[in-house]
C-alpha cells in the first residue's frame, strides 16, 4: 500500500510538472527579425524547457497590443519604450517586463547620392513620416537643432507606411521612421543607397526599442523570471549561431514568408541589436528620455519608473 501511495505521488507530481502555463503574447507586427529572441525560443524548445506555452500572435492593428494587455485580453505585449511611456502617463496599468531590441532602431534617413551630407543641409527640404505629431516630431525637431535647424525651415508630411518608396520616388527628401535594419536594405532593393543620421548621436536620449508589457495588476515574476530566461538562452543561441538560427527563424511556423533577401540582411543587421540580457532594466535611461518626451510635451506628466519597470 505505501509503495502504491508513492507511485501515486509521483505521477501525480509529473503531471503537474509537465502542465505547462499559458501565455498569450501579441506582437506589435508581422513577424520579423526584430523578434528573432521570441521565435527561436519557440523554435528551439526553450519556453517549453521552462514550462512555458506562448502563443504568439500577429495584430490585425498595430495600435492594439498593450491596450489589449491593459484591458487583460492578452497577456504580454510587444511594444516601444516611447510607447509605453506614453502609456504609463495615460494610466494604462502596464509594465515593462523584457527587452528585446535595446538600441534605437529609428533614423532620419536620405539618399547617399544626393544634396543632403549633414543635417545642417536639410533647410528647405521636406521629411515623409509615417506618424504626424508626438514622438516623431519631437525627434525630428531635436536632431535638426543639433545641427541649427529649426522645424520651421522644414515640412513634415505624412506618407504613411511607404517611407523607403517615398525616399526612392523622389517624393520626399528625408525620412523619419525607416528602422536602420530594415528600411536601408529596402532602398537596396531598389538600387540604391541610404545615409541614416542616428537619433542617438543627434541630441536625442538613447532608448530600447522594443520591449514585452504586462498587466501591473496581474503581473507574475515568477512566470516573467522563467519567460526572461528562456529569451535570455534564446539570444545566446543566436549571437553564438546566427546562421542557424537563421534556418530556424526563416521556417517559423506561423509565417510563410520570412525566407526573403530582406529578411536575411535584416536578420544580420538585426543581431547587434538584440537585448543580451532581456530581464535587465536601467531606470535612469527611462527616467532621461520621459524627460525628453516632458520636455518636448509629448506627455504631461513625467512618470514614476518604480511604477512601470519590472
Amino acid at each position: 500500500m505505501k509503495k502504491y501511495l508513492i507511485t501515486l505521488s509521483l505521477a501525480l507530481f509529473s503531471g503537474h510538472a509537465l502542465a505547462a502555463d499559458k501565455l498569450s503574447l501579441m506582437l506589435d507586427w508581422f513577424v520579423n527579425p526584430d523578434h528573432a529572441a521570441l521565435v527561436i525560443a519557440e523554435q528551439r524548445g526553450l519556453f517549453a524547457q521552462y514550462d512555458l506555452e506562448i502563443e504568439i500572435q500577429e495584430p490585425a492593428d498595430p495600435s492594439m497590443p498593450p491596450k489589449l494587455v491593459a484591458a487583460g485580453k492578452t497577456d504580454l505585449a510587444v511594444s516601444y519604450q516611447p510607447q509605453l511611456i506614453q502609456d504609463v502617463v495615460a494610466e494604462l496599468p502596464l509594465v515593462r517586463v523584457s527587452t528585446l531590441i535595446a538600441t534605437p532602431l529609428n533614423t532620419l534617413m536620405v539618399l547617399a547620392d544626393g544634396e543632403i551630407n549633414s543635417l545642417a543641409d536639410m533647410k528647405g527640404k521636406t521629411i515623409g513620416t509615417a506618424i504626424s505629431g508626438g514622438v516623431g516630431e519631437a525627434t525630428i525637431a531635436v536632431m535638426l537643432a543639433n545641427s541649427g535647424v529649426s522645424m520651421d525651415d522644414v515640412k513634415v508630411i505624412n506618407v504613411g507606411w511607404a517611407l523607403s518608396s517615398s525616399l526612392a520616388a523622389g517624393k520626399v527628401d528625408a525620412i523619419y521612421g525607416g528602422y536602420r535594419n530594415f528600411e536601408m536594405h529596402q532602398l537596396a532593393a531598389e538600387g540604391m543607397q541610404g545615409r541614416a543620421f542616428y537619433v542617438e548621436e543627434e541630441g536625442v536620449p538613447p532608448y530600447d526599442e522594443l520591449v514585452v508589457v504586462a498587466n501591473k495588476d496581474k503581473y507574475n515574476s515568477e512566470l516573467m523570471l522563467r519567460f526572461n530566461r528562456a529569451l535570455e538562452l534564446a539570444t545566446q543561441y543566436i549571437v553564438n549561431h546566427p546562421d542557424e538560427a537563421w534556418q530556424l527563424f526563416k521556417t517559423y511556423k506561423s509565417a510563410e514568408d520570412l525566407d526573403t533577401e530582406l529578411n536575411k540582411n535584416a536578420w544580420y543587421d538585426t543581431l547587434t541589436r538584440l537585448a543580451l540580457r532581456p530581464a535587465a532594466v536601467d531606470a535612469s535611461r527611462y527616467q532621461r528620455y520621459s524627460e525628453f518626451l516632458f520636455d518636448a510635451e509629448v506627455i504631461s506628466s513625467k512618470p514614476d519608473t518604480s511604477e512601470y519597470l519590472r
